[in-house]
């Protein structure tokens, strides 16, 4: 267990320091905390753009990263040989795979709380459809830009990662501007408490995507892996249509099988649900949960058995 947890933490730290990391998440921030300023002339429509942008955003930006970085450290070590360094030490394969499954998913669950955050504040900057919060709005941007100087700061007096710090200052500031919002600011005419639960359900499926990564990596490079977990994406997204019903659906054992076997990412997507300010169920969120559950723990068995039977360099050890 020891093992598997320091393995867990330097590979989130190795993955935050990515610079990839830092370009996803300074991309996402920037395109969330514009969209009420580039929706704001988009008549009784404005606060369903932004919450639609910026979920689809927190969404798209948090699969991408997972799969980047779970391909680039995993990959990249199994490719190099210096997996082999800790397998000479008494880890097994499991506490390898397990713990790089953890590290990965922790630094994705860091990515989606950030960009999450920042949806919070971005629904606070979108008063009406004429208008915005210009305050909360230049706040939020500065709060970027100052995560950046930090970043920059703690590279240049200390040769620390740049990127690495720059995630700790915008998780910090993002969080704190939330908090500010929800306490201090005027609530939106959204429900706050159903943003909340569609937010929510985005972070099962960011980690199911990350656990399919790693599991992935096991076995492939960074392009091959891309491209997989690209495919069972746009498979989960019209996986009802495919495999469960509609016209043309494919029926049989193969298809209730497939149906089972890939994601269903339309289960965590509640942006519609807001759009209609359709109360989103307790009940449904703890069912989501629980599905992405199942498949995180198969996900993490798959990925290790994947790995047990891996030749790492020429190395025969299981």
């Amino acid at each position: 267990m020891l093992h598997t947890y320091r393995i867990a933490v330097n590979s989130f730290r190795e993955a935050i320091r990515e610079p990839v990391y830092f370009l996803m998440l300074a991309g996402a921030l920037l395109l969330i905390t514009h969209y009420p300023w580039i929706t704001i002339f988009v008549f009784f429509e404005q606060l369903k753009l932004v919450v639609d942008g910026a979920m689809a955003t927190t969404m798209l930006f948090s699969l991408a990263m997972s799969v980047l970085c779970a391909s680039s450290t995993v990959s990249r070590e199994i490719s190099s040989g210096t997996v082999l360094l800790l397998l000479s030490k008494p880890i097994s394969r499991w506490s390898f795979v397990f713990g790089k499954i953890a590290g990965i998913s922790a630094a994705a669950l860091l990515f989606w709380l950030v960009c999450a955050s920042a949806s919070v504040v971005a629904v606070y900057v979108a008063v009406d459809q004429f208008r915005m919060n210009f305050v909360l709005y230049g706040i939020s941007a500065g709060m970027i830009v100052l995560a950046c100087v930090s970043g920059g700061v703690m590279n240049f007096l200390r040769g620390s990662s740049f990127s690495e710090y720059f995630t700790y200052a915008a998780t910090v500031l993002m969080l704190g501007m939330m908090i500010y919002c929800i306490k201090f600011q005027p609530h939106p005419e959204l429900s706050l408490e159903n943003l909340g639960k569609a937010l929510i359900l985005l972070a099962p499926a960011i980690l199911i995507m990350a656990v399919l990564a790693v599991g992935c990596s096991t076995r492939m490079d960074v392009i091959p892996v891309l491209c997989t977990c690209t495919v069972l994406f746009f498979l989960g997204l019209v996986s009802s249509y495919l495999f469960r019903g509609g016209q043309g659906a494919i029926w049989g054992p193969v298809a209730a099988f497939c149906y089972a076997l890939i994601p269903n990412w339309q289960y965590f997507w509640m942006a519609d649900a807001l759009a209609v300010n359709r109360i989103i169920p307790d009940s449904y969120v703890w069912w989501c949960l629980a599905y992405a559950s199942i498949y995180t723990i198969v996900g993490a068995v798959w990925a290790a058995y994947l790995f047990l039977n891996r030749e790492a360099v020429g190395d025969n050890r299981n």
